[in-house]
């Protein structure tokens, strides 16, 4: 049985700067776990994909499927209803919202007055709900639908209609 010869230079040192590299065999720990990894990943891989029947795909259809059912889609159009008790509680979120913006009176501040007779986005009801969800990146108003829900649009949508009679049903 002959001993491997250990810490023999192999002479590349001229083509690399005058580092030395050794000819040594790898340690056993080092090549067993190379080997451990190689089969965790095939044998991870095809209970994946094989046994368990699972992929990214289907796991983001779920997560789709639960959110639409969590948070339906809206059908049909917007429709405001101006009961008090829908203009209070808008007016409610507005205060906790949207004053900073927009001002305790509507009148404006940073974004614009809430009650001239003028709506840059439009001032039905449909307009101004849309404007409210989706905000305006540009403007620098932050989408508030995911972060209100559509009710709260609505009610927030049915206060501004009750003080802007410019606001069309």
């Amino acid at each position: 049985m002959s001993k491997a010869v250990r810490d023999q230079v192999l002479g590349h040192a001229d083509e690399a700067d005058g580092i030395e590299e050794y000819d040594n065999p790898l340690p056993d720990w080092w090549l067993g776990m190379f080997w451990f990894t190689i089969f965790f990943a095939f044998a991870y891989t095809i209970h994946y994909h094989v046994i368990a029947k699972r992929s990214y795909p289907k796991a983001l259809a779920a997560e789709l499927a639960e959110a639409r059912t969590r948070w339906p889609e809206q059908q049909g159009p917007v429709r405001l209803v101006l009961t008090p008790e829908n203009v209070e509680k808008g007016r409610a979120v507005f205060t906790a919202n949207c004053i900073a913006c927009h001002g305790k009176n509507l009148e404006g501040g940073i974004g614009p007055n809430l009650k001239d007779e003028t709506w840059i986005h439009g001032d039905r009801a449909e307009d101004v709900v849309k404007t409210i969800t989706d905000g305006v990146a540009a403007k620098g108003m932050p989408t508030w639908g995911p972060i209100l829900g559509p009710e709260k649009v609505r009610e927030v949508a049915a206060f501004l209609a009750s003080q802007n009679p410019s606001i069309r049903q």
